[in-house]
């Protein structure tokens, strides 16, 4: 496995919006503010960057940041098309652009209207070239929208290894817990119990409602450079050390999986990340896991290896995942109580922990190793391993 990517970028800006659920602001408006905090966090300005990587899910292009930003020379630009995987996969294609010199210092954006505009559960599904198999096939029996699909899975993942609702309502509780340290976080200040978990009304089985990631508005941005560059800008670097993306098969639909309870697509791509940072995952000191669903935090532990195929459940019901635990997991309250930013607040919250500038009471120890993780489409997966400094 390849190790050319390996430390030579770093992330060295990183700024977000409020999140909200409503706003006047557009999409771009949005996206706009992330991106100028970020620069501004960098120390740098819009003239020094001269890659974009618009995000897919806000349909969203680099002209408009060419015009907006006022960018007077882009070099590179490119917009992924995995879905919620976009995010580290663009990060990866920002990597290989500015190794290459191809391009020195690039903008990575994601975020929208989420609640204001574009709501997954009140609006219909965006079109998209990868549904076309879903649309034709899965479609006129019912099968319609993501939470649909995934519960698919976590019900065989019941049916095959005795995982429970509980176990899916320890992850909801868990990651509100943190955002209750975040105030950030949409719901600070909105303690949860694994009774409420339970008592929520139900969506599609077995997804009770607060097994559903949030739907809010708010943007997020990082800035990355040459790890070389990096050590004249004012924040320590946060090294990128591996990066990976994975599709599993086939890659157009779950029913079809060769094996509906294992993301396939997350582990070729943790495969990925891990060889080429060099590591294993007993040296990650926390994961912020992609948590478009409760049960995808279980596919996720167990597809990176953190435990056995079907022990995902007893491991977050032993509060392993909790701040203090094994392996803290969502410290910022995740997708399910910070925001939904397509995963950017994911990386950006990874960053934060590196450079140990979130509050007292939700730092890690000691932390030197965060992995994040996105998921997109159907069970495709991109795995972002970052460190402090080289060992």
């Amino acid at each position: 496995m390849s190790d050319t990517l390996r430390n030579r970028c770093a992330i060295v800006g990183i700024g977000h919006t409020r999140y909200t659920r409503g706003t006047s602001a557009s999409t771009l408006e949005l996206q706009l503010e992330a991106a100028t905090a970020a620069l501004a966090d960098a120390g740098l300005t819009p003239a020094d960057i001269d890659a974009v990587m618009p995000n897919d899910m806000s349909d969203r292009i680099a002209e408009e940041f060419i015009l907006n930003l006022g960018l007077e020379d882009l070099a590179f630009t490119s917009t992924m098309h995995t879905g919620g995987a976009s995010v580290i996969s663009a990060i990866q294609s920002a990597c290989m652009a500015i190794t290459t010199d191809v391009a020195t210092c690039a903008l990575v954006v994601a975020g929208r209207r989420g609640y204001s505009e574009q709501r997954v559960s009140t609006t219909s599904v965006r079109i998209m070239p990868v549904l076309a198999t879903v649309n034709e096939f899965e479609k006129p029996y019912g099968n319609l929208v993501a939470a649909q699909w995934f519960a698919q899975s976590a019900q065989r993942h019941m049916h095959e290894f005795g995982t429970t609702s509980e176990h899916f309502g320890h992850v909801a509780v868990t990651c509100r817990e943190h955002a209750n340290l975040n105030p950030n976080a949409y719901m600070y200040n909105r303690p949860m119990t694994l009774a409420d978990h339970q008592s929520s009304r139900m969506i599609t089985s077995p997804f009770h409602l607060l097994d559903c990631s949030l739907e809010t508005d708010g943007a997020a941005a990082i800035v990355i450079t040459s790890a070389q560059r990096a050590t004249d800008l004012p924040h320590e670097p946060i090294l990128i050390s591996g990066v990976g993306e994975g599709h599993g098969s086939p890659p157009t639909s779950i029913t079809q999986k060769r094996d509906i309870t294992f993301v396939e697509g997350m582990h070729f791509a943790g495969r990925r990340a891990f060889s080429m940072a060099g590591i294993g995952p007993h040296e990650i000191d926390c994961a912020q896991l992609y948590d478009g669903f409760t049960w995808f935090v279980l596919a996720s532990l167990e597809a990176l290896g953190f435990c056995g195929r079907g022990e995902a459940g007893p491991f977050v019901a032993d509060g392993r995942i909790k701040l203090g635990g094994q392996l803290p997991v969502n410290t910022h309250g995740g997708l399910l109580s910070e925001a939904h930013v397509s995963g950017m607040n994911h990386v950006i919250e990874a960053t934060r922990q590196l450079r140990r500038s979130v509050e007292p009471q939700r730092q890690v120890a000691d932390c030197e190793t965060a992995l994040v993780t996105n998921e997109g489409d159907f069970h495709e997966g991109s795995v972002l391993i970052l460190r402090r400094r080289e060992p």
